[in-house]
């Protein structure tokens, strides 16, 4: 088997769409990396419908237990997307208490909005939304895109595992369910992002590029992160659907007929400043178009083939129109000129570990606690 060529010359994968646009990418036989490492996570939580079924009760069982005599079972973050819909869902079916949890960082699509209320009111749940300080969140953004670092939505990410876990502390709950999953977000190149929990990079970041005083950005550094995360006895973090055999594809057509969720085009384009971020400012900062890990993940989980996924990436990013009033909108809300902008779209990217980092520390404790068998290699 030989290794397939993209548009500008570089060698594909011949089972996924991923190519040299991962600079660390390695093909075996004309597979790639990811594709064999993925072969083996999926085959871990790759389940008949009765195992499915079997683990979905035990955990539920284990859920209200732990929450027995207390106001809730679990936290529930919800974008309005595709996967953390489907996760309230799914608690809804097992028959958990969820407190779901919407973090606004001040970028909501109307029509998350809208399948959030959806889903809330379809599954009976209470709803809390953690509105962020908006001129410190903008202050933020406009640091990592002076910086010009790569993750600038690692901002968010970070946040919103901070919010949630406050959140549980505070009100009390034993069990925060996520929806990051390994069947449609596994094999992201690690040069295209950045550990979403260096609040170390964040800091140093802000620092040199910010403007204002951090005074409420939720965060969490290293040791608290792995102690909430990892080792806590009074706090869990579940990934759920690792073991819900879960498809995009299925998902949505559940939302659709359960909710009236609606589908908003894109990988996390529930977000006005994702969807401006990974379709115009990555691609063309960057060189890169998530669409590859995206679409390659769901050919390796069966919901696409190889031809289609190939035919999805010769279709623009942006509707140029759309991209006209997005940038316009992005710009204006961030404070940047379009000349300020353009410039900065077009400096040299800077890597992450230019600035002070936490990569070092928290990769020797991981490497110790995976041999003890405390932590994930």
């Amino acid at each position: 088997m030989t290794t397939s060529s993209s548009a500008s010359g570089g060698p594909v994968c011949t089972i996924c769409v991923m190519d040299t646009s991962d600079p660390d990418i390695q093909f075996r036989n004309g597979v790639c990396n990811h594709c064999r490492e993925a072969e083996v996570r999926l085959a871990r939580i790759r389940l008949s419908a009765e195992e499915s079924e079997k683990k979905l009760q035990e955990l539920a069982d284990r859920i209200r237990a732990d929450g027995s005599g207390r106001s809730y079972d679990a936290v529930v973050g919800m974008s309005g997307g595709v996967d953390s819909s489907y996760v309230a869902w799914l608690a809804h079916k097992l028959d958990l208490r969820i407190l779901a949890v919407h973090f606004d960082n001040g970028w909501n699509a109307e029509v998350a909005t809208a399948n959030i209320h959806a889903v809330i009111e379809a599954c009976g749940f209470n709803l809390e939304t953690y509105v962020i300080d908006w001129p410190e969140f903008r202050d933020l953004q406009r640091a990592f895109i002076q910086a010009g670092v790569v993750d600038i939505e690692m901002l968010t990410d970070h946040a919103i595992m901070a919010a949630m876990f406050d959140l549980a502390e505070r009100h009390n709950v034993p069990y925060v369910i996520s929806g990051t999953n390994i069947a449609t977000e596994f094999g992201m190149p690690r040069a295209w992002g950045w550990n979403k929990q260096d609040w170390t990079n964040i800091k140093a970041i802000h620092r040199k590029f910010g403007s204002r005083k951090l005074k409420s950005y939720p965060h969490m550094g290293l040791l608290k992160t792995i102690w909430r995360r990892y080792l806590s006895s009074n706090l869990h973090f579940v990934e759920i659907l690792d073991i819900a055999n879960f498809r995009k594809d299925a998902a949505m057509a559940t939302l659709i007929q359960n909710t009236g969720w609606r589908y908003y085009g894109g990988k996390h384009y529930e977000s006005i400043f994702t969807k401006f971020y990974q379709a115009h400012i990555l691609p063309q900062k960057f060189g890169i178009d998530k669409r590859k890990v995206h679409l390659s993940a769901l050919i390796r989980n069966g919901e696409i083939t190889r031809e289609q996924a190939l035919a999805e990436l010769e279709t623009p990013l942006y509707d140029p129109e759309q991209l006209r009033r997005d940038k316009a909108f992005v710009l204006k809300k961030l404070g940047f000129s379009e000349s300020e902008f353009d410039q900065l779209m077009t400096s040299p990217p800077v890597a992450h570990n230019a600035y002070s980092s936490d990569r070092r520390w928290r990769e020797a404790i991981k490497s110790v606690a995976s041999r003890i068998g405390k932590l994930p290699a």
